[in-house]
């Protein structure tokens, strides 16, 4: 039994006869004829009287016009329920967010999200990538941007940027040439690292290369300003990158050096757990971070590569505008 059998049913029932029914549903008449046949094969049961003047129902077509008329209800309520619904994106919708995410794209998405849908009210929460995570999976948030994140079949993870890492810290410690530093010599250097907790590997994808700087740090810290400031004042030098230090770049207050031998990097997904259903307000603004994250890459704004310009893949953008 499906649908479009129930529907024709509903329709010879209703009408009385096949010609009146095939007539309001734009079918031939052998073919009500044929899904009937098949309808009355399939529940083993006759659901009308052939007669000279029309179709008289049985008590199995009593009781399955019961049914019909409930599931044939309920199904186009659905229907005009979704496309009502598609057009307003209303509700709450809370995002977490990385230190860069919230630098690059906050105030935008928080822009976007006041000037097209007013009805919605946004939730932004600024942490380390694992903390991130963590409220993710708590559902203290719905969507978190997280660097890194682990392989975990909880989480459905939409790969979006990748950054380069560079060596960040005053001239007189890292040197004032604009030259790569390689990273075995920055490893003699005083290295001060942002700790992530239990997910540093947030900071970046060698893993390798990671253990070697975590090992020769003198100091870790788990504040963004704390680096800062420390870095100001000439206590080392860190792996970071463009975007984290734009101001103190931009105002010579800090240097920087690219990072080879090798290259650094790390790449930032958009996160959702797995188990959790679908919501127009999560589509939505799903679709503004991943516009936002373009544009800012597009600006130069956010210095990296979305993964969409690395695979030449934009399927998820056009989906979504």
């Amino acid at each position: 039994m499906d649908f479009r059998q129930l529907r024709y049913f509903s329709a010879i029932y209703e009408h009385g006869t096949l010609s009146r029914a095939a007539e309001e549903m734009r079918v031939a008449i052998s073919a009500l004829s044929h899904h009937l046949a098949n309808l009355e094969a399939e529940l083993s049961a006759p659901l009308f009287v052939r007669k000279p003047r029309g179709m008289q129902p049985t008590a199995a077509g009593e009781r399955l016009y019961e049914h019909a008329r409930s599931i044939l209800r309920a199904v186009a309520a659905a229907e005009k329920d979704i496309l009502k619904s598609a057009g307003e994106v209303s509700g709450e919708i809370s995002v977490g967010m990385a230190f860069s995410a919230v630098r690059a794209i906050g105030v935008p998405l928080m822009k976007a999200v006041l000037e097209q849908f007013p009805n919605l009210q946004l939730s932004l929460t600024e942490n380390l990538s694992a903390p991130t995570l963590s409220h993710l999976e708590s559902s203290e948030v719905d969507l978190a941007l997280a660097y890194n994140p682990p392989a975990n079949p909880k989480f459905k993870l939409l790969p979006l940027l990748e950054e380069k890492l560079i060596c960040v810290g005053l001239p007189a410690i890292i040197g004032d040439s604009t030259d790569p530093i390689d990273l075995d010599d920055m490893l003699e250097l005083p290295i001060i690292l942002l700790r992530q907790g239990i997910s540093n590997r947030a900071l970046m994808e060698d893993v390798v290369s990671l253990k070697k700087l975590e090992s020769r740090a003198r100091l870790q810290l788990n504040s963004v300003f704390a680096i800062t400031g420390s870095l100001k004042e000439g206590l080392g030098c860190t792996v970071g990158t463009h975007l984290v230090m734009r101001e103190e770049l931009e105002r010579g207050e800090l240097h920087a050096r690219p990072i080879t031998s090798p290259e650094l990097s790390r790449t930032i997904y958009l996160c959702e757990m797995a188990d959790r259903p679908a919501t127009f307000a999560r589509e939505a603004v799903m679709s503004l971070i991943y516009n936002l994250v373009a544009e800012a890459v597009e600006t130069g704004f956010w210095r990296g590569t979305t993964m969409a310009q690395k695979s030449g893949d934009w399927s998820f953008l056009k989906a979504h505008q």
